[in-house]
């Protein structure tokens, strides 16, 4: 199946990283390349860009979309949240901006075989990273009841967690629960009947949450973040995109850290002589245009930061 991946927040992105010709760039989860042959086309011959995804589809799809690139392309599986060990092994220190498009891609959610989607029925996957071990199927069969309801309730916010986790418990008894589909009519018999009601698909929340929990999604981002600040070159720039609250949050407080780092109580003047290490260019997170919206129904709950290494 073809790697298609719809670029969220394009414009916004790219402009907001304010590039150099001869910098150097991380896209740190790379994709379909659609963001980085946008950071591509802004670099000259004397530009670095490296491009990290744990899927092996992202690699190989990439590679060739970037073939044409004038800049140096360096594509790399593995992990955003080794950015510095990663940076290390390919000799550089500082870089001058890195992009993060939190989530799931357009093509996980689109192969019916990923098992990223409730809208089709496929085994229980979800690993961004196909060498990676486990994956769905072991959550949702093994993982005992109170340990599956915290995860759907935390990384999910799902309300009816309690319920859903009970009912999960209850089928798994008969017999393993072995495809997405499946798992979609037990979240729904465990509904009650308003809940089906809403606009959303009754699934959503509870898939989300297995697949933050399958790739240890929430786990790894905070310090991902504070390592990407850090080997940031003094104006160089950091674009997040996140999709759910969780994740925006998260964003939120680390920015909110290193623009502000001083512990001193607020009715004190300052003693401690931790001096701000960004600045937020974008106060309140980007959000899609009613245009961007029409074309692509995926980045209604998208939200861009962006700040700058002072």
């Amino acid at each position: 199946m073809d790697f298609k991946h719809l670029p969220v927040l394009y414009k916004e992105c790219i402009d907001g990283l304010d590039i150099k010709p001869d910098g150097t760039y991380v896209d740190g989860t790379l994709g379909g390349a659609g963001h980085a042959r946008g950071i591509a086309e802004r670099l000259g011959p004397n530009g670095i860009l490296i491009g990290i995804d744990r899927d092996r589809d992202a690699i190989d799809a990439s590679g060739s979309r970037l073939a044409d690139a004038k800049c140096d392309v360096r594509i790399v599986k593995g992990n955003y949240a080794d950015i510095v060990d990663i940076l290390s092994e390919q000799g550089i220190d500082k870089i001058d901006g890195g992009l993060l498009d939190l989530g799931v891609s357009s093509h996980q959610l689109d192969d019916p075989q990923r098992g990223f989607s409730y809208m089709c029925d496929a085994p229980l996957d979800m690993r961004m990273d196909r060498d990676d071990s486990g994956g769905a199927y072991d959550i949702v069969n093994h993982y005992d009841k109170s340990r599956l309801a915290e995860i759907i309730r935390d990384y999910g916010e799902e309300r009816y967690a309690a319920r859903i986790a009970s009912r999960i418990e209850k089928e798994r008894e008969k017999k393993p629960i072995e495809t997405t589909g499946e798992l979609v009519e037990i979240i729904k018999a465990a509904m009650p009947a308003a809940s089906k009601k809403e606009k959303q698909h009754p699934a959503k929340r509870t898939f989300q949450a297995i697949r933050i929990e399958v790739n240890g999604e929430l786990e790894i981002l905070e310090g991902a973040l504070n390592d990407f600040i850090d080997v940031l070159k003094p104006g160089g720039r950091l674009a997040v995109i996140s999709f759910h609250s969780l994740e925006d949050r998260i964003i939120k407080n680390v920015f909110n850290r290193r623009e502000n780092p001083c512990t001193c109580p607020k009715n004190m003047p300052c003693v401690c002589g931790k001096k701000p290490e960004i600045k937020k260019i974008n106060k309140k997170p980007i959000v899609a245009s009613s245009d961007e919206l029409e074309s692509n129904p995926r980045a209604r709950s998208a939200k861009l930061r962006i700040c700058e290494k002072i």
